[in-house]
């Protein structure tokens, strides 16, 4: 059991680092970090806009980090806040063109490489992995919040 939970963490790990260093080098192109393309793909997909909030949730990334991105997505022009009372807090988010242009290119790259690392095994194979990987997700998060739960009345 040890050896598959090792072979398990090693992996993730792996693919988080590689996931991490694409994200860098392709944001590079636009004078922007890594973090900035995951934002740039959920506003993407809420052309309506979105809050803060709503990406934090959307991204799984805490307030703090989120607010940084936008900050800096904001000055280099890609987003735009737009409030009918005036206010920045709760505020709904958008892209501006150049945030469209540089989240579309972003996405057809996240699609050449979906694509790309596709090769070698069928749908059914793939929407069995993505599921299996969903379940350990949700299981992981109720068990990191239980023990959380447990330090805290301990």
């Amino acid at each position: 059991m040890i050896g598959r939970f090792e072979q398990f963490c090693t992996a993730i790990a792996s693919i988080q680092h590689s996931l991490t260093k694409i994200e860098r080098m392709e944001m590079e192109k636009y004078g922007l970090k890594g973090p900035h393309a995951q934002c740039l793909l959920v506003m993407e997909r809420n052309m309506e806009g979105i809050t803060a909030a709503e990406l934090c949730a959307t991204c799984e990334k805490d307030k703090a980090a989120i607010s940084r991105t936008l900050a800096e997505l904001e000055a280099a022009g890609m987003i735009a806040r737009l409030d009918p009372n005036g206010k920045r807090y709760r505020s709904r988010l958008y892209l501006t063109e150049k945030g469209k242009a540089v989240a579309k290119n972003v996405n057809d790259r996240v699609h050449q490489a979906v694509s790309q690392i596709s090769e070698g095994y069928d749908v059914e194979t793939r929407e069995i992995f993505v599921h299996v990987l969903d379940v350990i997700a949700e299981s992981l998060q109720t068990l990191s919040k239980n023990f959380m739960d447990e330090e805290i009345s301990a």
